[in-house]
This record gives structure tokens, sequence and C-alpha cells, in this order.
């Protein structure tokens, strides 16, 4: 598939998807979003990349939708449900890919952005990057998942804060209140980014599908049935992949594994 709205490069066991619509702050069309579908199906399907890494071109990550395209269907609203379908089978299926996921926050990251940055595994953010869920300010309520990620990420209080004032708050605050993993000048995202990036690269990928997985699963379990789910894939993981025993190999020669 030939793209035009996001940029795919693989380089080093890491793939990095670039949104590349910074003229309009990379909002989501429907072409971006069959775009970016395609692309991290591709990234599921190769077995050589340990992460992903979603940034944005220009001086935005992501502003949200696309809301010149909303307005093309305010008079008829029938492919409203495909677009916000849409939207969301792109979320859950960076959600799901089997690596590690990156959000490299720059500039905004806004409504369908800070889902975007949400659905991400870790956000790496500028400190003055500028977030939030501003759908209230125009008298939207969001389509693409936040009423759901945003409590179960910085509890009910705060997300209620930014849902229903539309305010924006600062890297630097979101690192504080935990929605991003950490905030850095912006001229150090890069480097902060390589360092998570250069310890991802020698570990296994079936190791890291699974402890995704797993986590992810996890986290709406009672602890019990979480530590059973867990059990089971400790066993698979040995079943499944020849990787526990070269780490277990390289353990004992005290060198590093090759996976």
């Amino acid at each position: 598939m030939e793209y035009s709205n996001i940029i795919l490069e693989k380089q080093n066991s890491v793939a990095t998807l670039r949104l590349n619509r910074p003229d309009v702050l990379n909002a989501l069309s429907p072409e971006l979003l069959e775009e970016f579908l395609a692309a991290t199906r591709r990234v599921a399907e190769d077995q050589g990349m340990k992460a992903l890494v979603i940034r944005g071109e220009g001086r935005a990550f992501c502003a949200g939708a696309d809301l010149l395209y909303l307005e093309s269907m305010l008079d008829d609203l029938s492919q409203m449900p495909d677009y916000v379908r849409l939207l969301n089978q792109c979320f859950c299926q960076l959600e799901a890919l089997p690596v590690p996921t990156l959000a490299l926050v720059q500039g905004f990251a806004l409504a369908g952005g800070l889902e975007l940055m949400m659905a991400c595994d870790m956000a790496i953010v500028a400190e003055d990057a500028r977030i939030g869920d501003q759908h209230a300010n125009f008298g939207l309520m969001p389509g693409g998942g936040s009423t759901q990620r945003l409590p179960r990420r910085v509890g009910l209080q705060r997300a209620m804060d930014l849902l229903t004032t539309g305010r924006w708050i600062s890297g630097a605050e979101a690192a504080d209140w935990g929605l991003a993993l950490r905030a850095v000048p912006a001229a150090e995202l890069d480097r902060e980014l390589e360092a998570i990036l250069e310890a991802l690269r020698g570990k296994s990928r079936a190791g890291l599908g699974l402890i995704k997985s797993v986590t992810q699963q996890g986290q709406g379990l009672p602890l019990v049935d979480g530590i059973a789910l867990e059990s089971m894939a400790f066993v698979q993981l040995f079943a499944t992949s020849d990787h526990p025993r070269e780490g277990i190999a390289a353990f004992k020669e005290k060198r590093q594994p090759s996976f």
C-alpha cells in the first residue's frame, strides 16, 4: 500500500510511524486512519520489529479528528458510525500490537491526538507540549476512548477535570499525573526515546508480546485471576518459543542472549 498521509520507517528493529499532515496539525482523516491500520498490521507481521514509535510531522503530534470531514457529515450522519468505528479500530489495533508502542509528543496532543497517545503503551512528551481533551469546548464529546482510557490513567477526578473543562495541561504536568512516562525539553525527545529503544532492541519479541498482552488483560481482572493468567502465559512461552532456552543459556554463559 502506498502511503500519502503517514510515513512508515523500519530501522534497527524499530518501526516509526509518522503522521504526515503537518499543514492541518496531523488531523485524523479517514484516509490517514486507513493507512494507519495498514501500517500497524505490517508492523505486527514483521517479526524483526521490537517496538513501534508514533510521532507527528511538523509542529504537532496530533490535533485530533479532521473537523472539516466531520462538518461535511452534519447533513447526513450515515457515515459517522463508520468513521468512529475506524478511529477506534486504529487505537485498539495499536493497543493489541505484540510489541511495545511509544508516543513521542511535541506541540499539541489534543482530543483524538490525546486518545492516540493513550492508546500507546508509553508516552515521552516535551515539557512544553499542550495536552488535553477539548471536545466539551465545542459542544462535542470524545469518540475515540477518552472517557474510558483517561480515568484509567489518571483517576476519575483528574479525568473529569480535563473532559469537562476542556483545559490543556503541559507535558510536564502530564508526566506528574502519570499520563506520560516522562517529560523532557523538546530538544531532548529523541535522545530520551533512544534510551528506551536501545533497551528494547535486544529483548525477545515473543517475551515482549506476552508481557504486554498479560499486563493489559490483567487490568480488568481480579488479582487472583490475573496471576492465573500470568502463570499460564509463563508456561506458554516455554512451550511455544526457544527464546527462554537461549536466555537461560546466555545467563549461564555470562553473555548477552541472541533473539
